[in-house]
């Protein structure tokens, strides 16, 4: 039971704003602590795709995203040098639906559902270090003050210092691989499609946002150079035109609107080993961070949160809940960060792989166009919501 309950969740981004709300919904006392001195969200796009939806719609925010937000039509797979489209994947049917979200949005809705529910937002709350004994966790802030907490949740991201405490140090891994991400106002209003442009070492996806009057970019490049695991790292935009010069005019002209650009090395990071103790747990990023080639970093978060505050309504004690948590959630996690590392690969095929690959997209294109999206209705078509009360 959570009726009463008081528990600290660190961090208020996706993740633990979505699970500050859904236990505040089920009766809990719950406090987020956030190092920021506002609640918001660095970045630009996201794609909430029916398994983030199906979260969202049980937290009571579907009416708002579908009112401030755009559901996507179609994912057109392009060849990068000639622009020509190579498969369309048809995303309009079904239930809930793929929307394209600004990262700020999401968090405002979910901020703003979080303090409906009675969740008490604390800003410039930094929490440096995590020790448990048997009555909770304390919590060191920054200051030097210390905090109490019976139950603490970790949705403190990529750097989290709950993970730290649980698992100790892990080392993330290049991949050899770097992002750009842009966004570029549109003077008219663009259609609901994703469009991924696929080169050899190379691939840059786009996808409106914000009633079609703002493009989002993400370019990723094979490199051996290593750069920073940084959400905020500016670059010269003369360098991702450079490294996009041979795709076809239509990418060369959107890319000339790019005014600033942010760039950030990606990193494997193994999915945490130990995700609770009995008296804490970690969820998101900080359980398992995963590239973004399979635009689920959000949606996991949702699940996440979702499966997190149903496990400890649904037993009798945190300890019980909190294992029930893992037990549910870690295996799927741990599948669908594999699948984000290997679609990586598709994407940058190089000489004849790449012409065959082409080939083979182009013939599923016309014998069963729905085939691409159906290998993947184990992630897409999961619904926690269904699964969990």
């Amino acid at each position: 039971m959570l009726i009463g309950q008081h528990i600290t969740v660190l961090g208020g981004g996706i993740a633990g704003l979505a699970v500050a709300t859904a236990l505040a919904q089920r009766g809990a006392q719950v406090t987020v602590l956030e190092q920021a001195d506002a609640i918001r969200e660095v970045g630009a796009g996201l794609q909430i795709s029916p398994n983030g939806v199906a979260v969202l719609r049980a937290l009571g925010l579907e009416r708002v995203l579908k009112q401030t937000c755009i559901r996507g039509r179609a994912v057109n797979l392009c060849d990068g040098p000639s622009g020509k489209r190579v498969l369309r994947l048809d995303m309009s049917a079904g239930e809930g639906g793929y929307y394209f979200v600004h990262r700020a949005d999401l968090v405002d809705m979910l901020a703003t559902a979080a303090r409906a529910a009675g969740v008490r937002i604390r800003l410039l709350q930094q929490v440096t270090d995590i020790a448990f004994d048997e009555d909770g966790a304390r919590l060191t802030m920054v200051q030097g003050a210390e905090v109490r907490a019976g139950l603490v949740l970790g949705a403190d991201g990529l750097h989290s210092v709950l993970r730290g405490a649980l698992n100790g140090v892990a080392a993330p891994r290049f991949t050899g691989q770097v992002a750009w991400r842009a966004t570029v106002p549109l003077n008219t209003v663009s259609d609901a499609e994703v469009k991924v442009f696929m080169g050899p070492g190379r691939h840059l996806v786009r996808y409106p946002l914000r009633e079609g009057k703002l493009m989002n970019i993400v370019a990723v490049e094979e490199r051996s150079d290593w750069a920073e695991e940084s959400w905020s790292t500016k670059d010269d935009p003369a360098n991702l035109r450079a490294a996009f010069a041979g795709f076809a005019p239509e990418v060369r002209d959107l890319l000339a609107q790019v005014d600033e650009v942010f760039l950030w090395g990606l990193f494997r990071h193994p999915v945490a080993q130990v995700w609770q103790n009995g008296r804490a747990a970690i969820l998101g990023d900080a359980a398992h961070p995963t590239l973004p080639f399979m635009a689920q970093g959000a949606n996991m978060a949702l699940e996440d949160a979702w499966v997190l505050a149903a496990s400890l309504a649904g037993h009798d004690t945190p300890e019980a809940g909190l294992a029930a948590y893992q037990l549910a959630r870690r295996d799927r996690c741990i599948e669908v960060v594999d699948a984000a590392s290997k679609n990586a690969r598709n994407y940058h095929l190089t000489g004849p792989k790449r012409t065959a690959g082409h080939l083979a997209l182009k013939l599923v294109g016309a014998v069963a166009p729905d085939l691409m999206l159906r290998r993947f209705d184990w992630i897409y078509r999961h619904d926690v919501t269904r699964l969990t009360p």
